[in-house]
């Protein structure tokens, strides 16, 4: 591990990033030319003193998850994040899955411009990526990536919602079978685009042997990718949101971007507005069940 030359690294790229790159306010007396540390910090989920410790060549090696978390936190390209890694002596991850999988740029710039509608950045396989503060109060903080085709914890919400009961409580039981039958047809898609991924084809395997319900359509074959869908939400503090939820595809079909919107004058737009005012403080921890 090459403690200086990843502090140089860390160093020159923070010093890159303006301010409203990430959604942070330029403020007055600004004495450096990009973010500050402990703004890194904050934009990473990482304490200031521990990336402090970083930049100055000392500290533990950094886990896969807080590298990839300040990939994304000073927007480095997937070459600068493989370098950030090499220079950890960490294995570069795969690019599109897994708890330190890299978000596409044009995703997660779109994300940054999404601030008055929920949104986040997922894997075709429903591992949450990135969240906006209203993503958070609707839904709840999501652990990062993770799940049986990263060959690691069992928090990816298409695993989840076929083998955790409870992770259905984000929707109305009367719901559940449609949204089974997305899941599933939507997998599909995936499945075919990306051909032989053993990742995948180790995901469907469980499935098959975990729940009768996710095998039983499976065999349908069904197939279509989930672009759109009418949704209705739990919100443990301001009940049933109907949202319309929308999705944009990266262009190698590994990632998506969702938003969720209601129509101006509804009920669920009204509920929309609350969640500015309710945040997270009424959601649960962490992975603990919410997705989309």
């Amino acid at each position: 591990m090459d403690l200086p030359e990843l502090a140089a690294f860390l160093k020159s790229r923070r010093a890159r990033v303006r301010p409203r790159d990430v959604g942070l306010p330029a403020g007055p007396r600004r004495r450096v030319p990009g973010l500050r540390r402990e703004e890194v910090a904050q934009l990473a989920g990482l304490s200031a003193d521990y990336y402090t410790e970083l930049e100055r060549g000392r500290g533990a090696q950094p886990s896969d998850q807080t590298l990839a978390a300040l990939a994304r936190a000073l927007r480095l390209t997937r070459d600068e994040r493989d370098h950030l890694f090499h220079l950890a002596d960490r294995r570069v991850p795969p690019a599109a899955h897994g708890p330190a999988a890299h978000v596409e740029p044009g995703l997660l710039s779109l994300l940054d411009r999404l601030t008055t509608t929920p949104a986040m950045v997922i894997t075709a396989l429903h591992e949450t990526l990135a969240q906006n503060p209203l993503a958070v109060a609707l839904l709840g903080a999501h652990a990062v990536g993770g799940g049986p085709a990263a060959g690691g914890a069992t928090t990816g919400f298409l695993y989840r919602w076929f083998t955790d009961p409870a992770s259905r409580s984000i929707y109305p039981p009367e719901d559940h079978p449609h949204h089974s039958a997305v899941f599933v047809s939507d997998l599909r898609a995936v499945t075919a685009r990306r051909g032989r991924d053993a990742d995948v084809a180790r995901l469907v395997a469980r499935l098959r042997q975990s729940s009768e319900e996710f095998a039983a359509l499976w065999d349908t074959r069904d197939v279509a990718v989930r672009r759109a869908d009418h949704k209705r939400i739990v919100h443990p503090t301001l009940g049933v949101i109907e949202v319309d939820c929308h999705s944009l595809l990266s262009e190698d079909g590994h990632q998506r971007l969702l938003w969720f919107t209601a129509p101006p004058g509804t009920e669920g737009a009204a509920r929309l507005e609350l969640l500015a005012v309710v945040g997270s403080q009424d959601m649960t921890t962490a992975g603990e069940g919410r997705s989309v």
